[in-house]
């Protein structure tokens, strides 16, 4: 994107909104895109954090996840953006093949090393009909995806706060925060979806169009639980939410659900089988 894109931008929302002074502004980026130029430009334009889309330290890996940049590039750029005050978050991929947990704890000193305060772990899937599933590539058992997930959470210098997500406390994202807590937001763009809140009425928002649908209570209480359940705080139990979840099942998975102080949270077993967990508590 030009620079004077995102000027604009910013002033069509400036002229429409109130930003508050201390609001979070990110770009995302990948290496090899920016140098301290553009940074430069787009700092002055308001951006105070960059999310870069590394993927991985190791050239062969990004090869073979089709990337363009080299780990070299990766670093200079966070690097770069450290010394100019910026924010940084770092996106990583791991579950490639051939990986196992020893791997993936090789991945995590690396972003000890790096000093990133914010980084987000996402595992490799795979779907059918992609370039890569049409492969046939030697992928991780579920066993194995496992123990690389652990793996992170007791090598990485970061707690995590969301299923895929760790920071130290101070360099949360705020933006995805809200929306995992279930909170309104707006989807600007095309393409971009949004979850506005007027006269006590969810509505979704969807395309360019901003073309408003309402939503029942209940789904909109099934996206908060689905949302608030990634994260270590956990959903909380307001009556809608408790209204949409199956208590049977929750009792019945003790070992993978806990609540208290009126929030419901996934235990560390239940994060590892979050997907099938949530399925039982919305029925």
């Amino acid at each position: 994107m030009p620079t004077p894109v995102f000027e604009q931008i910013i002033e069509c929302i400036q002229k429409n909104f109130d930003i508050a002074p201390d609001a979070e502004i990110t770009l995302e980026a990948n290496p090899g895109t920016l140098d301290k130029t553009r940074l430069h430009e787009f700092m002055a334009a308001g951006v105070n954090r960059l999310s870069v889309g590394v993927q991985s330290l190791d050239d062969a890996e990004l090869e073979l996840l089709g990337r363009t940049h080299t780990a070299r590039d990766a670093i200079n750029l966070i690097d770069a953006a450290c010394r100019m005050g910026l924010r940084v978050s770092g996106d990583f991929i791991y579950g490639l093949p051939g990986q196992d947990a020893h791997a993936v704890e090789k991945i995590c000193r690396q972003i000890n090393d790096l000093g990133l305060r914010h980084c987000s772990m996402y595992e490799l899937t795979i779907e059918p009909s992609t370039p890569f599933g049409r492969m046939n590539l030697d992928m991780p058992s579920n066993d194995e995806m496992a123990d690389m997930y652990s793996a992170i959470g007791a090598t990485l210098n970061l707690p995590r706060y969301e299923v895929s997500n760790y920071a130290a406390p101070t360099q949360h994202c705020r933006h995805n925060e809200n929306i995992w807590d279930g909170a309104p937001y707006i989807g600007i763009g095309r393409g971009a979806a949004g979850r506005i809140f007027m006269g006590d009425q969810w509505f979704e928002q969807m395309g360019a169009g901003a073309r408003f649908e309402p939503m029942s209570a209940h789904d909109r209480a099934i996206e908060k639980i689905i949302t608030g359940m990634r994260t270590m705080r956990g959903v909380e139990l307001s009556p809608d939410v408790v209204a949409a979840v199956d208590w049977d099942a929750a009792r019945a998975n003790a070992d993978f659900v806990k609540w208290d102080n009126n929030r419901m949270q996934a235990t560390e077993a239940g994060l590892l089988t979050l997907d099938n967990l949530l399925i039982k508590l919305i029925g």
